[in-house]
């Protein structure tokens, strides 16, 4: 049975190369880049290296990037330690109702500590209003956290305008923003765009799980989450995993050459997915039309389906790989909170799948699915009448 792999948002393949890199460094590079000698000091280059080729992509500097395991793990170093390292200037935080949960329960936890939060609404499209969040700055304000892509429907949040915006009132407040839905899909410049701090993953550009950065404006206050031998100028103790850098920084080339001429052809096929999909009777895209969304992310609802994961599974009967919302959130059943936000009708907030789309997919995939979405709904509508 052929495969149509349409979960690029939860996890992405590893590009060959990449896989090829690493296996050479755990097996020949494989010293500790803290230790001395010759082996130390060749993992330490495979770093060095790495690091240079992040900075340059992002036009930063090596030594504002701190390695993590990835896009959570940046988050929560982000938000809570430039929180803890600022809460002298005051302790209103502010973020959106349809972030990830790696923000949206770490901002919870300060919550508990004594910290106050704005969760700022979004339109039907699921995005955040200028206004809005002009009006929840605040005399206490210190942080704000906006994700760049949502990570449910596609949702291109304005993150130059919101991070101007915040340092125009509030010049000491710091800005976060979670691109790990949209590094690799948008050329990022942080310091251009007024972004203190940045997250993003490898398994989302085609590198390994558990690696990932977080970008930190030099003179940016940050206090570190977890204690150690020091490594990372302290703030984050742990051996560097350097297999898994070197991969990010190589999977982070490879997606971003030719970026903007792989994001038009992109854009064309999820226009004509969109299309078909509208062919289906009692089926509703969500989100922003063209090219005011993310260009790989389709949200799209199913009249009749009351259990959205009969319809994700029948898919996976024809070798169809989808998702009913966040990975992360998927041993979880609650609603959706990104559909709540944006107003989505009752009926659809149990029976809406996320196809996530990546440079390779093919336009005859996506047809496919369309097709065999032609075939199952009616079964399964009928079934659910029952």
């Amino acid at each position: 049975m052929k495969e149509i792999y349409l979960d690029h948002s939860a996890t992405t393949r590893v590009y060959p190369e990449v896989a090829e890199q690493m296996m050479k460094i755990m097996t020949e590079q494989y010293g500790n880049p803290s230790s001395m000698h010759g082996k130390g000091l060749e993992a330490e280059k495979c770093v060095t290296r790495a690091s240079e080729t992040l900075a340059s992509l992002m036009k930063v500097e090596p030594k504002e990037l701190i390695y993590t395991s990835g896009g959570t793990e940046s988050d929560n170093l982000a938000i809570i330690g430039m929180a803890e390292a600022n809460k002298r200037k005051g302790n209103h935080l502010i973020t959106t109702e349809i972030e990830h949960p790696a923000v949206t329960n770490t901002m919870k936890y300060l919550e508990t500590k004594g910290y106050s939060v704005t969760y700022l609404p979004v339109d039907s499209y699921g995005r955040v209003r200028a206004e809005d969040f002009e009006k929840a700055v605040r005399e206490d304000t210190i942080l704000a956290s906006v994700m760049f892509v949502n990570n449910e429907i596609g949702a291109v949040e304005p993150v130059e305008e919101l991070a101007k915006i915040l340092h125009t009132k509030r010049p000491w407040a710091v800005f976060h923003t979670d691109a790990v839905q949209a590094f690799g899909k948008y050329r990022i410049l942080p310091k251009r765009m007024g972004i203190d701090a940045m997250s993003v993953s490898a398994h989302k550009i085609g590198g390994p799980k558990g690696a990932g950065l977080l970008y930190v404006k030099d003179g940016v206050k940050i206090q570190p989450i977890s204690y150690g031998g020091g490594q990372q100028k302290g703030m984050r103790s742990g051996t560097h995993n350097v297999p898994g850098i070197a991969g990010l920084a190589l999977a982070a080339s490879i997606t971003c050459k030719n970026m903007e001429e792989k994001n038009e052809a992109l854009y064309a096929r999820k226009a004509a997915f969109i299309q078909a999909l509208g062919s289906i009777e009692g089926v509703y895209v969500n989100g922003a039309p063209g090219k005011e969304s993310a260009p790989h992310i389709v949200s799209a609802s199913f009249a009749g389906i009351d259990r959205v994961e009969v319809l994700l599974h029948a898919l996976e009967g024809e070798g169809i790989y989808v998702s009913a919302g966040s990975a992360c959130a998927s041993n979880h059943p609650e609603i959706s909170r990104t559909l709540l936000a944006i107003g989505l009708a009752p009926e659809f907030l149990q029976s809406t799948l996320r196809f996530s789309m990546g440079y390779e997919t093919t336009e005859e995939e996506l047809m496919e699915t369309v097709e065999a979405l032609k075939r199952l709904l009616p079964m399964l509508r009928r079934f659910q009448k029952r």
